[in-house]
């Protein structure tokens, strides 16, 4: 009897990670193919569903995610979350260790300014709201609606805000809601900046494709941009910045597996409790 392929979780919600799950599940059937569970967090009201199974909900902390990976037979871990889910990939690390499952990171590279550019890097939305009466009073937000209550006290500043679903309370007094997904075109932006008259863009450094369009409209625009570092990945736990690196990383431990080499070194940290 043939052995069951083995069985990778992956924590997504990302482009990347609905194109890994895609291209892992048509692989399904194949020799050494594996079945793929994405796991999305459920922030979104209607998120784009990956190929394959699919799970919606957090799991109750590093503890209840290292019981589900015991649960149910989880043989990796690919943390393809956002990369300012740092929370979701904090518990990752824990709970790969304490379950003696293989984790990898899948993080896509982040922005890198070019000449023309007029970037202030912070490292928390604290520290941009900060820098905003000294930068301008028109601003167009694009950090998503979860950390609206940090510029809840700017209220000399009129916010432009753009949102996959409505954001809600505590938020600045003057904004105004665009609810829109990427991608987005040079064009597009570069007519939102003139339209609405911003003087200043705050974003993270998501390092997304669909929306640095934004960027280059800034750039042309003269507009200064507040740039939110991202968070380091758990220290110890390998990273690829592509679907080709993590489908390598896949096949290793596939590999590994049907040769009875070794397959559960995380290098990450231990869980809690």
């Amino acid at each position: 009897m043939s052995r069951p392929a083995p069985h990778v979780l992956l924590l997504g919600g990302t482009t990347e990670a609905r194109e890994l799950a895609a291209a892992v599940h048509a692989a399904d059937g194949s020799a050494g193919a594996w079945r793929v569970t994405s796991s999305l967090a459920g922030r979104v009201a209607r998120p784009r569903l990956p190929a394959g199974e699919v799970r919606v909900g957090g799991f109750g902390g590093a503890s209840g995610l290292a019981l589900w990976l015991r649960e149910h037979a989880v043989d990796a871990v690919i943390d393809a979350t956002h990369p300012f889910a740092e929370t979701i990939s904090g518990n990752a690390a824990r709970a790969a260790a304490a379950s003696h499952v293989p984790l990898l990171v899948l993080r896509r590279p982040g922005w890198v300014p070019v000449p023309g550019d007029r970037w202030h890097p912070v490292d928390s939305l604290a520290e941009a709201a900060a820098q905003l009466p000294a930068l301008g009073r028109r601003v167009f937000l694009t950090t998503g609606r979860t950390g609206l209550a940090t510029f809840a006290d700017l209220t000399d500043t009129w916010f432009l805000v753009r949102s996959v679903d409505p954001p809600e309370p505590p938020h600045p007094p003057r904004m105004t809601v665009l609810l829109e997904r990427g991608p987005f075109t040079v064009d597009g932006e570069r007519e939102l900046l003139r339209r609405h008259r911003v003087d200043v863009l705050v974003t993270k450094d998501s390092g997304a494709r669909a929306t640095a369009a934004k960027l280059t409209a800034a750039r042309e625009e003269g507009v200064p941009v507040v740039v939110v570092r991202r968070p380091p990945v758990p220290a110890g736990v390998p990273q690829v910045a592509d679907v080709a690196g993590a489908l390598a990383w896949l096949a290793g431990r596939a590999t590994a597996a049907d040769t009875g080499g070794p397959t559960a070194d995380t290098g990450g940290p231990t869980a809690d409790g």
